[in-house]
């Protein structure tokens, strides 16, 4: 027995392995601690959720080295091996090299970050989680009308961020440009109605104008972009059908749905109170009028049109008879 543990001992591959399990163990430990340091000391939730990816990553980095440096005789013999196997990595993992790049860019290069409402992918919705290999969303939209979730949660690959655009509805700017369009009768009183539209606007909009003035000066100190205006706006528009107002408002990104649905019910009940004054238009068609049908039915055998009493008429049947 006593020999068998001195060979144990003395066996190179078993010491090997056993320096390797003691060095992924404190590789852990190290990892654990400065998860624990993070959680403690980083109290913005962003900055400490991308702290934690970064060095968990850095962990599984540094396990992966000690390992192949303890069972390699030269660290140098490890970079060959790696830069022989490379060619054939790269071509059979384009996909998931791509991917890894992906996840590079997006944490260094601030394309989104957790919390953010994104379309990645052709799929719109929340950033719940930013793995190495994938973005995970909470969608939006498909079958649930406005920007509202539907339930699902997707996971897109990190590489659609070199292969498409990633539109970002919560980056620099949380707020939009949002529009409704009410047609209103020709007859109307169409100054009435800009009026009342616009104190609407204002009245149920006008808690987004000063904080969405404030974030587009920032925009404007930042990027080279024109001023906008802020306040909502009435524009009018005729064709051939009917007055088109459309109201032009900047809303909060998560309250487009909501914001549109309480303009409109405050737009019907303005409406109403104008007795008559503005009046929406519609597409309906109203008949006014059904013409007259009359049926006659021919009697064969007597030669005449069953009610028609006119002998002329009689005679003339009778002779094309």
């Amino acid at each position: 027995m006593e020999a068998m543990i001195k060979h144990w001992l003395l066996d190179p591959t078993l010491r090997k392995f056993a320096a390797a399990v003691v060095g992924v163990l404190i590789i852990i430990a190290l990892v654990r601690f400065l998860r624990s340091y993070l959680f403690r000391y980083i109290k913005d939730t962003n900055s400490r959720y991308r702290a934690r990816k970064f060095v968990s990553f850095m962990g599984y980095a540094a396990g992966i080295l000690v390992v192949a440096a303890i069972f390699s005789n030269k660290v140098g013999g490890v970079a060959v091996t790696f830069g022989v196997a490379g060619a054939g990595i790269a071509f059979a993992l384009q996909e998931v090299i791509a991917s890894v790049a992906g996840w590079l860019a997006v944490s260094a290069g601030n394309f989104y970050k957790t919390g953010d409402r994104i379309q990645l992918g052709g799929i719109i919705g929340d950033v719940i989680d930013i793995g190495i290999l994938r973005t995970t969303l909470m969608e939006c939209r498909q079958w649930v009308g406005g920007d509202q979730y539907n339930g699902r949660i997707v996971r897109i690959a990190n590489s659609f961020v070199f292969k498409e655009p990633v539109f970002n509805y919560s980056a620099d700017f949380q707020f939009l440009w949002d529009e409704i369009t009410v047609p209103v009768k020709y007859g109307s009183d169409y100054r009435l109605a800009r009026q009342v539209f616009q104190r609407i606007a204002d009245e149920v909009t006008g808690e987004f104008i000063t904080p969405s003035r404030n974030a587009w000066k920032v925009m404007v100190n930042k990027y080279m972009i024109e001023d906008e205006k802020i306040e909502p706006m009435i524009f009018l528009t005729a064709n051939d059908n009917w007055m088109e107002f459309s109201v032009r408002y900047v809303v909060d990104y998560k309250k487009r749905r909501t914001t549109k649905d309480r303009l409109f019910t405050r737009i019907l009940e303005a409406i109403d109170e104008t007795a008559g004054r503005v009046a929406i238009a519609s597409t309906t068609i109203q008949l006014v009028e059904t013409p007259v049908l009359e049926v006659r039915v021919l009697d064969g055998k007597r030669g005449k049109i069953a009610g028609d009493d006119n002998p002329g008429r009689k005679d003339d049947l009778a002779k094309d008879e």
